[in-house]
C-alpha cells in the first residue's frame, strides 16, 4: 500500500489532519489500532480554544459543533469561600472558548472520513516506522490478521503518549523532559444539569475541584485525589459531599446532584519530546507532549500542531517549498512550552500539595488574589486559557 502521508492514530489529531489534507487534494491513509466503537467512546477534554473551533470549521467538520457547542465568556475562580469571574472577551479583545466534547469531535470526523475521505483503517496496529530518514519511509502494521506495509512520502505520528512513532527517533537526537505531579484527578460524568454557566476552578481546603459540563443535561466534574486512588473507594455520596465542600462559597449557590454514570482516575504529568521531526517523520499531539489537564491545553495543542503540519504539507504540495515543514518542530515547540508553563502554573496554584505547610497555602492564595485584583494578571490568564496565536 502506498500514499503521500501515512497517519498513525485515529484520534482528533490524526483525523483532523486527514481531513485538512483531503480538502487540499493530498492523499493519505489513517491507521488506528482500536475499534471505531472504542475511539468514539473515549472520554477526553471538552474545552476548545477559538483556534481549535476555527480549524474544525476549516475542515468542514463544525456543523454539530456550531449547533450544539456551548460558548463560554470566561471561567470562575473559587477560593476562601469567594467567587471571582474572569471575563475573557473583556480581557482579550473579544475571545471566547467553546465547550464541545472530544468524543463528539471524533464522531464528526470519523463520519466525514468514512463518507468521502481517504482510507481510515480501524484495528490496524502500527508496529514500527522504518527508514524515516529516507524519501520513502515505511509503516509496518497489523491488520485483519496479517502484517502489511504502508510506503509514504511523509509519516505523521498522531498515536499518543503510548504510541510507537516516538520510538523511531534515534536516541542520539532525542531529548525528553518530564514531571510527575504528586496527585491525581478523580473524574466523573453525571446525568445532571450543570450547576454553573461557566467552568469553576476551585481551591478548597481538601484540594482542587473543577466543575465542567458536556451538555445542558450532563455534568463533568473532577476532584484532586492522592495518587493510586481506586475509584471504587469513592462511592457517589462521598464524591458529591466532597465536591460540595470544595466549591462552597458564602453566597446562595447549590451544587446539583444526580446519578454518576462513569468514574476514572487520571494521573497528572507534564512531558515534552524534542525535536518533533526526524527526517520524514513528524510527531503531533500527545505523541510529542503531555500537559496536566488543569489548563485545558491537551486537545488544543494537538490541533495547533496539526494546523502547522497541514499548512506545511499543503505548501509543499502547491509550491514545492519545504520552509514551513523544515521549521515545524521549532514553531510547534514555541507554543508547546508556553502551554506547558501555563498548565504547570495553574496546577501548582490550585492544588494542595502533600505535606503542604501554612506558608505554601498562603503563597497559593496570594497568587490567586493577584489574578483577581490585577487586570494585567487576569488578562494574562485569559489570553493563555483562550489560546495563544499560532507561531506563524
Amino acid at each position: 500500500m502506498r500514499t503521500t502521508v501515512g497517519i498513525i492514530g485515529g484520534g482528533p489529531a490524526g483525523l483532523l489532519l486527514a481531513r485538512l489534507l483531503h480538502r487540499a487534494g493530498i492523499d493519505c491513509v489513517v491507521l488506528e489500532s482500536r475499534t471505531r466503537e472504542y475511539v468514539e467512546r473515549r472520554q477526553r477534554a471538552g474545552m476548545l480554544e477559538q483556534g481549535t473551533v476555527d480549524a474544525l470549521r476549516e475542515a468542514g467538520a463544525a456543523e454539530r459543533l456550531t449547533a450544539e457547542g456551548m460558548i463560554h465568556q470566561g471561567i470562575e475562580l473559587r477560593f476562601d469561600r469567594e467567587r471571582h469571574h474572569i471575563d475573557f472577551p473583556g480581557l482579550t479583545g473579544g475571545r471566547t472558548v467553546t465547550i464541545y466534547a472530544q468524543t463528539e469531535i471524533v464522531k464528526d470526523l470519523v463520519a466525514l472520513q468514512l463518507a468521502d475521505g481517504p482510507p481510515l483503517l480501524f484495528e490496524a496496529e502500527a508496529l514500527a516506522v522504518e527508514k524515516p530518514e529516507s524519501a520513502t519511509p515505511v509503516v509496518r502494521f497489523l491488520h485483519e490478521g496479517r502484517e502489511q506495509t504502508l510506503t509514504c512520502a511523509w509519516v505523521a505520528g498522531c498515536d499518543g503518549f503510548h504510541g510507537i512513532s516516538r520510538d523511531a527517533f534515534p536516541a542520539e537526537v532525542s531529548r525528553s523532559y518530564g514531571h510527575e505531579y504528586p496527585y491525581s484527578w478523580l473524574g466523573v460524568l453525571a446525568e445532571v444539569p450543570p450547576s454553573c454557566d461557566e467552568l469553576i476552578y476551585a481551591r478548597g481546603e481538601g484540594g482542587f475541584a473543577l466543575h465542567s459540563m458536556r451538555s445542558a443535561t450532563v455534568s463533568r466534574l473532577y476532584l484532586q485525589v492522592p495518587d493510586r486512588t481506586d475509584p471504587d473507594d469513592w462511592p457517589d455520596d462521598r464524591i458529591w459531599d466532597e465536591l460540595a465542600a470544595r466549591f462552597a462559597i458564602d453566597a446562595d449557590w447549590t451544587l446539583n446532584r444526580g446519578p454518576i454514570t462513569a468514574k476514572s482516575v487520571t494521573t497528572m504529568r507534564g512531558y515534552v519530546h524534542e525535536p518533533m521531526r526526524h527526517g520524514r517523520l513528524l510527531l503531533a499531539g500527545d505523541a510529542a507532549h503531555i500537559v496536566p489537564p488543569t489548563g485545558a491545553k491537551g486537545l488544543n495543542l494537538a490541533v495547533s500542531d496539526v494546523r502547522v503540519l497541514a499548512r506545511g504539507l499543503v505548501e509543499l504540495h502547491r509550491t514545492g517549498d519545504t520552509q514551513l515543514l523544515d521549521r515545524y518542530s521549532e514553531l510547534c515547540l514555541q507554543r508547546v512550552w508556553q502551554a506547558t508553563r501555563f498548565s504547570d502554573d495553574m496546577t501548582r496554584m490550585l492544588h494542595t500539595q502533600p505535606n503542604e505547610d501554612a506558608f505554601d497555602a498562603r503563597m497559593q492564595l496570594a497568587r490567586l488574589r493577584r489574578i483577581t485584583a490585577s487586570r494585567h494578571a487576569a488578562a494574562e490568564l485569559a489570553a493563555n486559557y483562550s489560546g495563544l496565536p499560532l507561531p506563524l
